[in-house]
């Protein structure tokens, strides 16, 4: 609903910050960060927006952020595509493909040298595992044991590019990270409750076995690579395609599954929705009339 809201208002051209909206592969981030102890620090890329508000950051500050306000969580200096929230563990998304990985496997390395027990949690997509970084940051963090968890979302595209142009046939993405050591298993990344469930392995391997583990989840993305809108009549993919990844929302397909077993009513699934259409009027709301930042502050903050 968030996102549903950005698409809506981005035409009004206030938001000035390109956006690459999550809908569709809502249930990875909260399927991970409903296993995820809470002291854990999550690192994402460009499609960012469900791993911060996942991980607890503020509604507000994150559309403030996007409209480029001072109000936001980078003070309108990052948009979407750079939020960053220290005070809920949300320590940065990065959009140049893979770069977040390196990071987020210092971070991990930084706790080894300092003695903390901290666990790291790090988003990518799949045309990250194309890239160097990927096989050196994985490689590092068996090597050194660290505590970290590699979360790839797999929507089988890297911008308008299928996976069966960029990698050979029948290899699957998480037997990569076998390859190089790592405990690695692949799951249904629009069921919420699989991603719990292997979320919770994974956690339980990095803290018995003293071992990074990488995680595969196949979704899908609804939108646009990049922008509001839908792009199934450019003909990267089929409209068949489209409609059954649709048709397994994550959203709809478990408040179905809720609904099937008695453990929501129609009217518990209608007032969660009044009550999150009402903080998302609230949020554009405080966004809109927030200050831009003052020009004579503009380099605060930019560098450590």
């Amino acid at each position: 609903m968030v996102e549903e809201a950005i698409a809506d208002h981005y035409p009004d051209q206030e938001i000035r910050c390109p956006v690459h909206l999550s809908i569709g592969q809502e249930a990875v981030p909260v399927g991970v960060s409903v296993a995820i102890p809470n002291e854990s620090l999550f690192f994402s890329n460009h499609r960012s927006h469900g791993h911060y508000l996942a991980k607890g950051g503020h509604l507000n500050r994150m559309i403030a952020e996007i409209y480029g306000k001072e109000t936001g969580c980078c003070r309108g200096r990052g948009g979407s595509m750079h939020l960053i929230d220290i005070s809920c563990g949300y320590m940065g998304s990065v959009p140049i493909v893979g770069s977040i990985i390196p990071i987020a496997t210092g971070a991990a390395f930084s706790m080894r040298l300092k003695g903390e027990e901290g666990l790291v949690v790090v988003f990518f997509g799949d045309g990250a595992v194309e890239e160097g970084a990927f096989y050196e940051s994985l490689n590092f963090a068996l090597l050194h044991n660290l505590q970290l968890l590699y979360v790839c979302e797999n929507n089988l595209y890297s911008v308008y590019s299928p996976l069966s142009v960029r990698q050979p046939p029948g290899r699957e993405i998480f037997s990569l990270a076998q390859g190089i050591g790592l405990p690695a298993f692949q799951g249904d990344g629009n069921d919420v409750e699989d991603v719990i469930l292997k979320s919770a392995m994974a956690v339980d391997i990095i803290r018995t076995e003293k071992s990074p583990v990488f995680m595969e989840f196949k979704t899908y993305r609804w939108r646009e690579h990049c922008g509001p809108n839908y792009d199934n009549d450019i003909g990267y993919r089929m409209t068949e395609e489209f409609d059954e990844w649709r048709n397994d929302c994550p959203v709809s397909s478990y408040a179905e599954k809720l609904l099937c077993e008695g453990l929501l009513l129609d009217s518990d699934i209608r007032c969660m929705k009044e009550k999150i259409q009402t903080e998302i009027n609230q949020a554009f709301t405080y966004a809109k009339n927030s200050p831009f930042p003052d020009k004579e502050d503009l380099s605060d903050e930019v560098y450590a």
